[in-house]
């Protein structure tokens, strides 16, 4: 029995960044004895152990072949005669392909180390194609390490073309994509992740909603940037540069579908694309069985962010509407996330990245100004049920209209 670390743990330490989870495979050995060992099994579809004190993942060695559509559709041989290259050989990446032994010994039989210095992304065989998951996972090495000069080698970018292409993609699971989505947004460069998922066709398959804003223009006065899709891409990357949470990010994603719906007649202008494109965030939401918080936000971002960028024009009405929206009394940090995302959308405009954006004081005093109103005066006078429901909105609408003239312009 020998057991090596293989896969990040190995790449990550070679990079010079900080190493979180191992994974580890043991070469050479039964259930039986790792059984014998004290390991505990977890895998149901293949042998994976916990290690009976660090209580890491240990797996045998093995081999796998296609055996049906989508991520799950291998069929797994692990025995004491599969060698380690031959597991390894199964792995996405070459750079995701080497193991070392408990001496730091290296074992790289498909030149990863070659291509961590090369900085690119390589398949390790032509099986790559055989699962639709890896193109997920190879546009979110991409964002991850763009920073380092990573980029995705030509051959392995056209072989995730042909997966884009042969309707594997659409066997994936709603939970699996979102898995690898929600991952790769909260990269560094998670704007990378969408540029890749294009490049190879398969933005177009997942998200042809978000696919569809490349190449529709937008007011130049507003957008220097004029392509919305690129704009997309560049709210996104301030979304990464201010560490927003994923909530927020998925917004940022999501927020101008609806201008990939007007009709060309009336480009650059898309008026009312905040409603428009609501059904098809809404759709995109179910899709990938987005949390209900992600969701939430997705759709308020949509519908309201030109309210937000707006803010300091809207009527004491207009405003107490939007607040209302949000639920700012109840639930205050959706309000700072949406408030969050619009700041995002105005940066994300060429040129305009460092332009200060007070709407953003702005509506957190307005949501303050519409807190601050005591119900208990209104108690004490006698309303109650829908007459105090009525009452509390006189009030905090009076308490908006003395924010608005008194507030900093």
């Amino acid at each position: 029995m020998q057991i090596y670390k293989v896969g990040g743990a190995v790449r990550d330490r070679l990079l010079g960044k900080p190493v979180t989870d191992i994974d580890w495979v043991v070469v050479g050995a039964t259930t039986e004895e790792m059984l014998a060992k004290g390991y505990r099994p977890v895998g149901a579809d293949f042998p994976v152990f916990l290690h009976p004190k660090s209580g890491e993942e240990y797996a045998l060695a093995r081999t796998e072949r296609k055996s049906g559509r989508g991520y799950g559709g291998f069929t797994f041989h692990a025995s004491p005669e599969v060698t380690l290259e031959e597991d390894l050989i199964r792995r996405d990446l070459t750079i995701n392909a080497m193991a070392e032994d408990d001496q730091q010994n290296l074992t790289d039989p498909y030149q990863g180390q070659r291509d961590l210095e090369a900085r690119v992304l390589r398949h390790v065989s032509p099986a790559f194609a055989e699962d639709p998951l890896r193109v997920l996972r190879v546009a979110r090495f991409a964002a991850r390490y763009a920073e380092l000069g990573f980029t995705v080698a030509p051959e392995t970018l056209e072989l995730m073309r042909q997966l884009s292409e042969s309707g594997e993609l659409e066997a994936l699971t709603a939970e699996r994509s979102w898995k690898e989505i929600s991952r790769a947004l909260l990269e560094d460069q998670p704007q990378v992740f969408i540029e890749v998922l294009r490049q190879c066709g398969a933005l177009k398959v997942l998200m042809p909603e978000v696919d569809a804003l490349f190449g529709v223009p937008q007011p130049e006065a507003h957008h220097p940037e004029i392509d919305t899709g690129v704009h997309t891409l560049s709210v996104l990357e301030q979304s990464a540069r201010y560490k927003q949470p994923l909530t927020v990010r998925w917004a940022c994603l999501l927020h101008d579908l609806g201008k990939g719906l007007t009709p060309e007649e009336e480009w650059p202008r898309h008026i009312a694309h905040e409603h428009t494109g609501l059904k098809l965030i809404k759709a995109v939401n179910e899709r990938f069985k987005a949390p209900k918080d992600c969701q939430e936000l997705a759709l308020l971002v949509g519908q309201y962010h030109t309210h937000g960028h707006r803010a300091l024009e809207l009527k004491p009405s207009t405003l107490l509407e939007l607040l209302q929206s949000f639920d700012v009394y109840r639930r205050p940090q959706r309000f700072e996330e949406f408030i969050a995302a619009c700041e995002m959308d105005a940066r994300g405009r060429k040129g305009l990245e460092q332009r200060s954006y007070p709407q953003a004081d702005y509506l957190r005093g307005a949501a303050n100004a519409a807190r601050s109103v005591a119900v208990q005066p209104l108690l004490e006078k006698g309303f109650k049920g829908p007459e105090l429901g009525e009452a509390i909105k006189r009030e905090r609408l009076k308490a908006l209209k003395i924010y608005k003239e008194t507030a900093p312009s």
